[in-house]
């Protein structure tokens, strides 16, 4: 069963604390072999800029890029980065695993819209409007968290500034998929008002089931689902279950997630966002080569193959042929 994760964030890791290690094989959740036993079809490389970290996150995310490229291109006869749908295809084809390069964290152009066009021309293809910090585009539901129930407080008044919905109907124009994760709930609706095409939440589970904020509702879901979007399981076992401290994350309650998210909105808005790299969970699907534990789950609780198949990688394929060109 092919797999299409829409977020991690190995590139970063690779970068900031294991410079030693290599994409081909590290430590980590993700490298080409574990990608390989897994059997990717593609895989979103998030360049994850923390905005309390760096006073410039220009440079930083251009330091993340570099080494990205650096990264793929020394294994071409393994993995090939996505500029437009049919790449996708081409490489499918060749027998050879696609990335997409993704930006976590918005601000990374400084407040100057000319700058998208600036990363669309590296390759960006989706990208995450705000991490856990405000920023020139909007507001996240909650900024690091000092406790427990801060994790849980839902932003429904601050949503995306005047600058920020020029900066999402200019993503539309060039071609870069909008990715609401992490956004408050008011910058959701925000977008949700401000655009015409499919946006996704890479990352993000079903707050009926677990009340972290960075979950979506019932009514985004919906809205989410009836824009065509798709949203990314998060392996992360805070945004699996409710529970203070670091919960395990087990197989059997992303599938919750996934069964919830269908009787609620449909097989056709569910995806895969691991997390993987930027989670430190104790994980049941330890690694990116375990995909066929949860594609086994899902068979046990009686999904189609068709079903699965839509999970795994069908659904967000639609999106990206629709945004992509």
């Amino acid at each position: 069963m092919k797999v299409l994760d829409m977020h991690c964030d190995t590139i970063t890791r690779l970068y900031e604390e294991y410079p030693n290690e290599s994409l081909l094989e590290n430590t980590g959740h993700i490298d080409l072999k574990k990608m390989q036993k897994g059997d990717y079809l593609l895989q979103n490389f998030a360049m994850f800029t923390n905005l309390g970290n760096t006073s410039k996150p220009f440079l930083k995310v251009n330091q993340y890029i570099n080494y990205y490229y650096q990264e793929i291109e020394k294994y071409p006869d393994l993995i090939q980065p996505v500029y437009c749908y049919q790449d996708i295809l081409d490489h499918r084809g060749q027998g050879i695993m696609s990335s997409m390069l993704t930006l976590e964290e918005g601000a990374v152009i400084e407040d100057d819209l000319s700058l998208l066009q600036h990363y669309y021309r590296l390759g960006v293809r989706m990208i995450t409007l705000t991490w856990n910090y405000k920023n020139g585009i909007g507001h996240p539901n909650f900024s690091h968290a000092k406790c427990y129930e801060d994790t849980l407080k839902i932003n429904t008044k601050d949503g995306l500034t005047p600058f920020g919905i020029r900066y999402i109907q200019e993503m539309e124009r060039l071609g870069i998929i909008i990715d609401v994760s992490h956004l408050s709930d008011a910058g959701f609706y925000d977008v949700l008002n401000n655009t015409t095409k499919p946006f996704v939440a890479s990352h993000s589970n079903a707050r009926h089931l677990c009340k972290a904020a960075r979950n979506m509702s019932d009514d985004m879901i919906l809205k989410l689902a009836k824009r065509g979007g798709v949203m990314g399981i998060n392996f992360y076992g805070n945004f699996l279950v409710d529970g203070d401290g670091h919960c395990k994350s087990c197989i059997e309650d992303m599938v919750k997630h996934i069964l919830y998210i269908k009787d609620l909105a449909g097989i056709d808005c569910i995806g895969l966002g691991s997390d993987f790299d930027g989670i430190n969970s104790e994980l049941e699907m330890k690694d990116a080569s375990y995909y066929q534990l949860l594609y086994e789950a899902l068979v046990k609780a009686g999904l189609s193959e068709e079903e699965i198949e839509k999970i795994f990688y069908k659904n967000v394929l639609r999106v990206y042929k629709e945004i992509l060109r």
